[in-house]
């Protein structure tokens, strides 16, 4: 969607510099692309850092860090008063606004949501290449099993399809969000994002109302993650290892 958050504050006013002012201080979660290991926590970060220092290496180089699901308005309300939840016709959660930074190149795996939420994502400064695909899709993705990603050595800008076959089935929907461009994510569409340029985007949710993608973010939450930790745990790095080798056998 385009010129819809024109008469924001945010439209404005929010670029790197702006917010490095106004929340320099703070210490931020930082994550990259290294591969999945079985001592990582759900959604435990890589690294941390003063925002103000990951804004001036975003500007400096490229880099694989990025924040990921970071809530700046707990710490800097004044914040909230940049923009206004839109009636999309969906009920948007007023208390969960998530801002994700990233610098060149840098990239989400391939993944979709735990709770099945519908996503609206609000882009700012820079460009932003995002590839999407609905949950039919999956069984061409190479999906890893009890877990939301797919294999994470699959560069999805660029895919070797001789050594992944298979993606050449799947039918997905690209984009490039620019600044003040939003990018509406059905509940349960995988995504992926990469970093053209230094950015950062902001996303509100919608939780589902649909009964069946209830009960799948349901087992996602109360049996998956709880299985997947409870097998990391017992089994350690060979757990990792056979969840890589059996999405290969499934997709097969």
């Amino acid at each position: 969607m385009e010129r819809f958050i024109t008469d924001w504050p945010a439209y404005k006013k929010w670029n790197l510099d702006y917010i490095k002012d106004i929340a320099g201080d703070k210490e931020v979660p930082l994550y990259d692309d290294r591969p999945v290991n079985y001592k990582d926590g759900f959604n435990e970060p890589h690294a941390k850092m003063k925002l103000s220092e990951y804004i001036d290496l975003l500007k400096r180089k490229p880099t694989k860090y990025r924040i990921f699901l970071w809530n700046i308005f707990r710490e800097v309300p004044a914040l909230q008063n940049d923009y206004a939840l839109p009636n999309f016709g969906l009920k948007l959660l007023k208390t969960m606004p998530m801002l994700f930074f990233g610098g060149t190149n840098s990239h989400t795996f391939m993944h979709y949501d735990i709770d099945f939420s519908n996503i609206f994502h609000f882009h700012f400064e820079g460009k932003k290449q995002c590839i999407l695909f609905d949950q039919k899709q999956s069984k061409f993705l190479y999906k890893i099993p009890h877990s939301l990603i797919v294999r994470e050595d699959i560069d999805f800008s660029n895919p070797d399809l001789k050594k992944w076959p298979a993606l050449k089935k799947a039918k997905g929907w690209e984009c490039e969000l620019n600044h003040g461009e939003i990018l509406y994510m059905p509940e349960g569409y995988w995504h992926y994002m990469r970093y053209i340029t230094p950015g950062f985007s902001m996303s509100l949710r919608s939780i589902t109302k649909n009964p069946i993608n209830v009960v799948k973010a349901l087992n996602n939450f109360i049996i998956m993650r709880q299985y997947d930790n409870l097998m990391r745990k017992l089994k350690g790095q060979k757990w990792i290892d056979w969840k890589n080798t059996q999405a290969i056998k499934n997709t097969k």
